[in-house]
């Protein structure tokens, strides 16, 4: 019955959610689901998004030459992040596994590092572990903040224009200690199977974490704004009109991963129910 590919892809992604019998772990800092990544490559050495009391800066780090290497960017430096976030919780430890353990779990998550795809994921590697990260978080009567960045020292590819030699990485690299410690504090836990059908689309993704954030900590209906909107998911889009048909096709998708989700849309915006949690069969609340 769907009748345009965004529909089609919609129902795909429900069936595919409702077939899994498992559900996984996985875990992102809460300052992401309230700000975000750029979308796609740009060409400021900054990048800056703020929503609801909470502002990212994310600065480029810089080569030898002193040149910027580029802001992190796009649904693979999103998934990196994921997993280095989730191992490291998950195992208590600052120290994540590379490897074949990243190779293995990028491939269940429907990104096989092989050919094109493996040269993407070093280059947002190589982002990751050069840029500087702040979160601002606004307070009653005052402004915190946490920099740093997201690795102490850098994530390496050995045999980077070969990507049959993958499993070639570094074996560890160690998360940023105020990265970590911050973590530990503002945990998102979503639900891994919902990434990976959700895929490479990275609004939808971004979409996703925020309502697994938000929805189940509701007690009444929440309106949330167009322009709030347009200034926590509209990189990229100069006006709001321009962000309405792609955000709403973004949601569409994120919904359809999180069934439990209560949110509809109106001339206004948007507005929040209090749901149940992202992932229910965990338990979590």
């Amino acid at each position: 019955m769907a009748a345009t590919k965004g529909e089609r892809q919609v129902v795909d992604a429900a069936a595919a959610i409702m077939a899994e019998e498992e559900s996984r772990l996985g875990i992102t800092h809460a300052g992401f689901a309230m700000t975000s990544l750029p979308h796609k490559r740009i060409e400021e050495p900054v990048w800056r998004r703020s929503a609801s009391q909470t502002t990212l800066l994310v600065a480029s780090g810089h080569d030898e030459q002193g040149k910027p290497i580029g802001v992190p960017y796009g649904s693979i430096a999103r998934l990196i992040l994921l997993y280095l976030q989730t191992e490291a919780i998950r195992t208590g430890c600052a120290e994540v596994e590379l490897g074949r353990s990243m190779n293995a779990w990028l491939s269940r998550m429907s990104i096989p590092v092989g050919g094109r795809t493996y040269q993407l994921v070093a280059e947002q590697a190589r982002r990751i572990s050069a840029c500087r990260l702040t979160f601002y978080f606004d307070r009653p009567g005052a402004r915190q903040f946490e920099n740093g960045a997201f690795v102490a020292g850098g994530i390496s590819l050995a045999g980077l224009s070969d990507p049959e030699q993958a499993n070639l990485w570094q074996e560890k690299v160690r998360l940023d200690e105020g990265f970590l410690r911050s973590l530990r504090e503002h945990p998102v836990p979503v639900r891994e199977e919902a990434i990976r059908v959700i895929g490479t689309r990275s609004m939808a993704i971004d979409i996703y974490i925020w309502l697994a954030y938000r929805l189940h900590s509701l007690t009444r209906p929440t309106p949330i704004s167009w322009l709030s909107l347009h200034t926590q998911f509209g990189g990229g889009f100069k006006h709001v009109r321009q962000m309405k048909p792609t955000f709403t096709e973004a949601l569409n998708l994120a919904v359809a991963v999180y069934p439990e989700a209560r949110v509809e849309i109106d001339g206004d915006g948007m507005v929040l129910h209090p749901s149940r949690p992202a992932i229910p069969k965990l338990g979590l609340s």
